[in-house]
């Protein structure tokens, strides 16, 4: 790359070394100092020239973008559910997958009451945010094993202005023996340990990835764990694997939970399975 390209040919010569344009146009954007989303801007400008500092930077960053690395930590954000998340290698860059788990979530919370609502393994605070941002009145808890994701997830929570009740812990043993809510959320780990897909993700913290041989060992615990968290008639709603439906569907049915279902994603797969808690 010249010196000083324009920033059409900043952005030809990234895309013609295999980088998504879209992943060039928000990098380059991000190197300039501009809204990482503002593309219009780029193309009102395309013929000016591009700095040696920025070209520098942005080459940097490609550089990093085609090692494998999330493009949200390069940029430091991510969007989830319309709100603006910071996150960076502490926390798993939230998916757009994950808004099928929301979206379920707020199909079952009403507008006007003021549930109790528990996001367990919060990472960012995607899921607990949205939540909160969608449900005003609800209390929402979010927790997780990590202080460093919840550090995190507490930074987020400040600048979008809502208010979370933050406790580090692993899965249920985080929150008081008599707690109850009137529903339970999670994106767990759910990679298998030697699932070759892992390398890809090297840049994420492993420890929110993969959970034992068959990938189900935290599904197993939280399925066993939180419906005694849950208040008569309330439900637990767990994300998953492509192919774990029908194993998490038998482990909320042996939990004793009812109704239990599947909800699929933009791409028609089984990606959340819930169920109720009976009337006690």
């Amino acid at each position: 790359m010249p010196p000083q390209p324009t920033i059409r040919a900043a952005l030809q010569g990234a895309t013609a070394h295999g980088l998504a344009r879209p992943d060039a146009q928000m990098l380059l954007l991000h190197a300039l100092g501009h809204d990482s989303h503002d593309r219009a801007w780029l193309l009102a400008h395309d013929c000016d020239l591009v700095s040696s500092a920025v070209a520098a930077r942005f080459s940097a960053l490609c550089a990093k973008r085609q090692s494998g690395e999330p493009i949200a930590y390069l940029i430091g954000t991510k969007e989830f559910y319309g709100l603006a998340l910071q996150v960076d290698r502490r926390v798993l860059d939230p998916r757009p997958d994950t808004e099928t788990l929301v979206d379920w979530a707020l199909q079952l919370i009403p507008m006007d009451q003021p549930w109790r609502l528990l996001d367990l393994g919060t990472g960012s605070g995607a899921i607990a945010l949205a939540l909160a941002h969608e449900r005003p009145l609800c209390e929402v808890w979010a927790t997780d094993r990590s202080v460093d994701a919840l550090q995190v997830a507490r930074e987020n929570a400040m600048q979008l202005g809502l208010t979370l009740q933050f406790r580090t812990g692993d899965w249920l043993d985080a929150m008081d023996r008599g707690a109850t809510f009137n529903l339970i959320v999670s994106n767990p780990p759910y990679v298998a340990a030697s699932d070759p897909h892992l390398s890809a993700l090297r840049h994420e913290p492993r420890e929110a990835l993969a959970s034992g041989p068959d990938g189900l060992d935290d599904l197993r615990t939280l399925c066993a764990t939180a419906p005694s968290h849950l208040q008569p008639h309330s439900w637990l709603l767990l994300e998953h694997g492509w192919d774990q439906a029908p194993a998490v569907r038998a482990l909320l049915s042996a939990a004793g939970l009812v109704d239990v279902q599947s909800r699929r994603d933009l791409a028609r797969i089984e990606r959340c399975s819930g169920g109720r808690s009976p009337a006690r």
